[in-house]
Parts: structure tokens; C-alpha cells; sequence
């Protein structure tokens, strides 16, 4: 992270900043002063750069243990007049959403700025998913930057939006915007502001009578959205051909009129705030249009809108074809409404609606490919690192069910181990949803004896998860007497979005000491059994598991043991090898046990040796297929 960039007072000095620096560059600039956030990815940067520049610029940033709770502290500082931002992905505003369809509607403060990061592709996500139709329900304004410069912008406008509308605005960021790098001309950056106060005759109250006030807000956002200086338009004045876009989705049009050379031929509408819509500045720009293809991504959110619009305005405007995802006509290889946009996608639609044919590449290209490449790459499954602790435990999962042999069920959650329904976890999981799930389905499962249900269940949740969402559900099932176990896979950190600290690290994000907070006296407080286990010791966890999954009621297993990553990190790690005179590989009925069945990306097969060996590079050192072994061939021959 270019945090040397971020930190510099040098008004007038472009720097290169990805979209999550320029957000957090943004955040100083426009006076910021408190941040809250839960890791996610595309968007965890943006605290982590405001927390190590915290103490510097006189901010304060946390991780909170869930994005409802961040939101809600935000919004705390904002009704104290400090300016604030929280910031999540699609996921943890599914989370906040009953508290910020609540703030629309109570108002706030201070400028509050709620930052999405939306991931289309799912490049780091569970699923894709269109914030935008969140951010209508909860009747907040949203804007969408085309590049890091223009996020860092639209980060200090928003903020004054905010103050002055005293509603919380979305900036709405996509993984192209906030892992792409950008030119940013950086600005100065205010004094601290005035202490946090809230008067007596203060009050921000959600009650149905706010509903007009609410309206009236968004009502005043449009007719700002109208005049907004990230509106933009590209092309002839009276193009019968209009582009609209909003984002990145801009860059990819404009490209794509260039390779097709009909820039001077097709317009392109861009809009920096998507909701409200702009509605006059669109009906100016629509009044010569006869076709409008839409370039936007997931959903067709803008689509929607405007044909909408553009009904309501029938008798001013001249009949219009529509080009979007709504009628196919503006789809990936995965079908409309699936994917990211890019430009080839644009290229192929509007090559169609302009009637200009278009070849990327000439003919032969693919067979050429072909003759060049040495054969076909062999897929690479998606596998947990070598040495994770979570491997030994989906190990000892598998052991223990198969040692009962009942067929037992395997809830997961979100997180590594969401790639236990894989090869690397055995295909293990059932069901893989939202953050803590795992366990509220279990509860339900748990209940079902007396339909004649006879599956043990098991529900396999994180340690961050734990304190993000688990706890309501461990009190459901104490309190209905649900039968399941529950095993925490705890790493001591928020491993998947880059070992961000939780409430059981010991520390915070700005690097002060914490009190840990232990998950299993958590557990206990709630009455549950609980046990705690070192996941590395295969044969002790598997015993532990099989005999957990016979009693009835609500238990809880802690598998502990540090993400391999943090672990090793810095240190020496143990070294191990395949004595090849105890290996016979195929012969002993193991099937090649440490390469295609242990699935660790260390354990190699060498298929024209025969033979099995350790990548040295790749191995972290646990030892855990030394100890499964049938041969006893993987031993240990020192640290490097």
C-alpha cells in the first residue's frame, strides 16, 4: 500500500493511489475523524490506511465485530458533528441495512459517508452483488466514481453533500476501482475540527412521521445530481446513439466507440450519482436519442431507472429502442446480468446496434494458439495453504463422521474454510450461506429428532465470524435445546481479508493493547459445553470429534491453532521429506495418499519417478502428513 503517498502534505502533487488509497486519502481530506468497518474484501484497505494514519491526522479507526455495529458508531460520531465513514462490501450491508433504512429516516450530523465495495465476479466473494438496490431500500444517495482520482473526489463532496442534507451518503466502489491505481492530485488537508458534542434538544429519532421529511431530502439529492460536476458527456450533441454509464463502466464505452471508431457517430452519458437520477440532465441528453444501450454492472439498476424515466416522458421524447441487459442484448459469455463488464462486451453490443462488424482477431488466431501452446494447462483446484491448520481439522471432521457413520451433516460458513465444500475440504460442507449461518441452520437441524432426523451436525464457523454473528445463534440453541456441535476454526485472526485483528487478538487495528476475549468463556457464559483443541494432534481431535457428536445438546469444540502464515512468518519452520526406501506409494493401498487425498499443495507426485516428495519452497513446516502417514515415510530433517 502507497501509505507514504496517503500521508504526505504536499497540496498540488499528483501521486499514484489505488481506488482504496485514494478513498482513504479522501477521508483526511475532506476531515474525517472516525472510522468503523468490518474486513472485506475488495474494500478492507481503506481502514487499514486510516488506522496507521490515524494517530497522525487525529482520526479514529476500529474494526468492530460486525458492519451493523460499525455503522452504528459511525453514526454516533456523526450525531456528536465529527465527520465519519464506515465501510463494508454487498454482504455487510445486508448485515447493516435494518440500521441504515433507520438512519435515513432519523438523519445525522455529521458528514457520514458509507463506502461499498461491490465485487463483480466474485473475484474475493461468495456471490456478486448489486448494492445499489440496497441503497434504494434504504433511501440513500449513491455515486459511483469512474477511476481512484475521481473516488477520492467524490469522497470530500459527499461528505459536505451529507452535512448538508443531514443524511448519510454511498460511495459506491467496484474491484476495478479499488485495486486499480490512479493519478491523484493531492489537496490540502484541514485543521482538526471541533470536539464532540451533542446538545440536550438534539434527538435523531426513526419514526414513520420522518417519512416526508426523508422524501423531500431526496428530492433536493436529484436536483443536486442534475448539476453534479461527475456528470459528464462524450460525443456529438444530437447522437441518436447515447451510452449510459455510470463508474468504470464510462472507460469501457469510451474504449470500445474507439476500436470501433464511433466516437464521432454514439454519445456517452455518464452519471456520478445513479440514485437519485439525474433526471433532467438524462432527458436533455436523451431528447435526439433513437437507441440507448446501457453499460453498467451487475444489475441493470440504471436500466431500470431510466426506461422508467423515459415512459413518464413519452409524449417529449422520441421513441426509443433499448439496448441493456433486460433484453440480452448487452451480456458476457455468461449470459446477461452475470459477470463484470469489460470492454469487449461493449464492443460486441454496440458493434451490433451501430451495425459496424467487428473482429478482435483475425482469422486462425485460435489455431494458431494452439500449435504454440504445449497442450492443455492443467486446472489447479482451489486448496487451503500448506500447513493451514484448517486442513488437519477438515481431516479429523471427515474421520469422525465416517468413524460414526451416520452420514453426519456439515454446515459451513464464510471464510477459508468456505473451501471445505471443495477437494481441499473434502466436500465436506452441506451448505455455505452468510456469516453465522452455519450455526443458525444448525439450530433448526438440531430440532428435528422427533421427525425422525438422525444425523449428527456439525457447524464449522471462524474465530472472526464467531464474534461477528455466531453468538445470537448459540443463544438460540441453548435456549430451544437444539442438538449439534459447533467447531470454531480459530486462527487467532481474520485470515482470508488479510489478518486483520478481532476481538480475540489482543490488539487493535491502530496497534494499541486489547483485552483478548476468550471464545470459550464466551461459551461458557452462555451455559454451552465447551472444549478446546489443538487441530495438529489428528488422532486426539478426530477421538474428540467422533465423541462429541454422540451426546445430545449444544456443544462447542475449539479447534486453535495460528493461521500458518502469521506463524511462520519471521521464523525458522520445520523441514521435512519422503524417505523414498519407506514410501511404496500405491502398493500399500495408500492411493498416493499426501498428494491426491491429503490434497496439501507441498506433497508432490512425481509421476515419472513414481514417487512422492516435499516441495521445500511451498511446505510451512506443520508435520501433519507425517503423523497420517500409513508408512511413516514423511520425516522431519531440521528447520530452514
Amino acid at each position: 500500500m502507497s501509505v507514504l503517498a496517503v500521508r504526505l502534505r504536499e497540496p498540488g502533487l499528483s501521486v499514484v493511489l489505488t481506488g482504496n488509497e485514494a478513498v482513504a486519502r479522501g477521508a483526511i481530506e475532506g476531515g474525517v475523524r472516525f472510522a468503523a468497518s468490518y474486513p472485506g474484501s475488495p474494500s478492507a484497505e481503506v481502514l487499514d490506511v486510516l488506522a496507521r494514519l490515524g494517530e497522525e491526522f487525529g482520526l479514529y479507526a476500529e474494526w468492530s465485530v460486525n458492519e451493523k455495529v460499525a455503522t452504528e458508531a459511525a453514526a454516533a460520531a456523526s450525531f456528536a458533528g465529527l465527520r465519519s465513514i464506515t465501510i463494508m462490501k454487498p454482504d455487510g450491508m445486508n448485515v447493516a441495512l435494518d440500521f441504515l433504512s433507520s438512519i435515513s429516516l432519523s438523519g445525522c450530523r455529521g458528514g457520514m459517508l458509507v463506502v461499498l465495495g461491490d465485487d463483480p465476479g466474485a473475484h474475493s466473494s461468495i456471490k456478486e452483488e448489486d448494492s445499489r438496490y440496497l441503497a434504494r431500500a434504504a433511501h440513500l444517495p449513491v455515486m459511483e466514481p469512474a477511476s481512484p482520482r475521481e473516488a477520492r473526489d467524490m469522497v470530500k463532496v459527499a461528505l459536505d453533500l451529507s452535512e448538508d442534507w443531514k443524511l448519510p451518503v454511498i460511495i459506491r466502489n467496484v474491484t476495478r476501482i479499488c485495486h486499480a491505481s490512479g493519478n491523484v492530485i493531492l489537496a490540502d488537508i484541514p485543521p482538526t475540527g471541533p470536539p464532540a458534542a451533542i446538545g440536550r434538544t438534539q434527538k435523531f429519532l426513526t419514526t414513520p412521521q420522518a417519512h416526508p421529511e426523508l422524501e423531500a431530502k431526496l428530492q433536493r439529492a436529484g436536483r443536486w445530481a442534475d448539476g453534479s460536476p461527475f456528470n459528464r458527456y462524450e460525443g456529438p450533441e444530437d447522437a441518436q446513439t447515447v451510452v449510459v454509464t455510470a463508474g468504470p463502466g464510462f472507460y469501457y464505452a469510451m474504449e470500445a466507440l474507439e476500436l470501433l471508431g464511433l466516437g464521432d457517430r454514439v454519445g456517452v452519458l455518464k452519471l456520478g450519482m445513479t440514485w437519485p437520477l439525474p433526471e433532467q440532465f438524462l432527458l436533455t441528453h436523451l431528447r435526439h436519442a433513437e437507441q440507448v444501450v446501457f453499460c453498467e454492472e451487475v444489475e441493470p439498476f440504471l436500466e431500470e431507472l431510466v426506461t422508467s424515466l423515459v415512459a413518464y416522458h413519452m409524449d417529449s421524447l422520441p421513441a426509443i429502442k433499448f439496448y441493456g441487459k433486460r433484453n440480452g442484448q448487452v451480456a458476457g459469455p455468461k449470459g446477461s446480468g452475470i459477470g463484470e463488464m469489460d470492454v469487449d462486451i461493449m464492443v460486441d453490443a454496440l458493434s451490433r446496434v451501430a451495425g459496424v462488424p467487428y473482429q478482435a482477431r483475425p482469422a486462425g488466431y485460435v489455431d494458431q494458439a494452439r500449435e504454440v501452446l504445449p497442450g492443455v494447462l492443467p486446472e489447479r483446484d482451489r486448496a487451503f495453504c500448506a500447513g493451514c491448520p484448517h486442513r488437519a481439522s477438515f481431516w479429523a471432521i471427515k474421520a469422525a463422521l465416517q468413524l460414526d457413520g451416520r452420514e453426519g451433516l456439515v454446515l459451513g460458513d464464510i471464510g477459508c474454510y468456505a473451501m471445505g465444500r471443495g477437494k481441499t475440504g473434502h466436500f465436506l460442507l452441506h451448505t455455505v450461506h452468510s456469516m453465522g449461518s452455519g450455526v443458525g441452520l444448525a439450530c433448526g437441524f438440531g430440532k428435528l429428532a422427533r421427525f425422525g432426523y438422525r444425523q449428527p451436525t456439525i457447524a464449522v464457523v471462524g474465530d472472526s465470524t464467531f464474534y461477528h454473528a455466531v453468538v445470537p445463534a448459540l443463544l438460540n440453541a441453548r435456549y430451544n435445546g437444539a442438538d449439534f456441535l459447533s467447531i470454531v476454526l480459530d486462527n487467532e485472526t481474520t485470515a482470508m481479508t488479510g489478518h486483520q485483528p478481532h476481538p480475540g487478538s489482543g490488539v487493535t487495528v491502530m496497534g494499541d493493547t486489547a483485552p483478548r476475549i476468550s471464545i470459550e468463556q464466551v461459551v461458557e457464559g452462555l451455559g454451552i459445553p465447551v472444549h478446546v483443541q489443538d487441530p495438529y494432534d489428528v488422532e486426539a481431535t478426530t477421538n474428540l470429534v467422533h465423541r462429541l457428536i454422540q451426546e445430545p445438546g449444544t456443544k462447542v469444540l475449539v479447534l486453535r491453532r495460528a493461521c500458518i502464515l502469521v506463524a511462520v512468518k519471521g521464523v525458522a519452520k520445520a523441514q521435512y521429506m519422503v524417505d523414498q526406501k519407506r514410501c511404496i506409494a500405491e502398493a500399500c493401498g495408500c492411493g498416493r495418499f499426501c498428494n491426491r487425498v491429503f490434497s496439501c499443495p507441498a506433497n508432490i507426485w512425481d509421476e515419472a519417478e513414481g514417487k512422492a516428495r516435499i516441495d521445500e519452497a511451498v511446505c510451512n513446516g506443520c508435520g501433519v502428513c507425517a503423523t497420517l502417514c500409513p508408512q511413516q515415510a514423511i520425516i522431519r530433517v531440521g528447520e530452514v
